[in-house]
């Protein structure tokens, strides 16, 4: 984990997760007239889904940070060569007067 207060942030949403599917299971048993169960199971899944997202969004933040620093680059190197360009662009005018 990034920092202690992820983790923590982690920790407090599942058990928040798990009340909202309950609520919501009891909402169902008045309308609908079955049960819907949660189970350890379905914890595992949902930590599950929730890792390979985890995961998905560090890799596109990775790529994300890899384009900007290319981009960076790019900018830093073209930056240079104005420079290059404005002292030759100095030198001609001053040839051409």
């Amino acid at each position: 984990m990034p920092s202690e207060a992820v983790r923590e942030a982690i920790v407090k949403f599942m058990p928040f997760s798990f009340t909202i599917v309950n609520n919501f299971s009891d909402e169902v048993k008045e309308v609908e007239r079955r049960f819907v169960y949660t189970t350890p199971k379905s914890f595992l899944e949902l930590v599950k889904l929730f890792k390979s997202m985890l995961a998905k969004k560090y890799t596109y933040l990775d790529d994300e940070r890899t384009k900007f620093e290319i981009g960076v680059g790019k900018l830093k190197d073209t930056e240079e060569a104005v420079a290059i360009i404005e002292q030759e662009l100095v030198v001609k005018s001053v040839e051409v007067e």
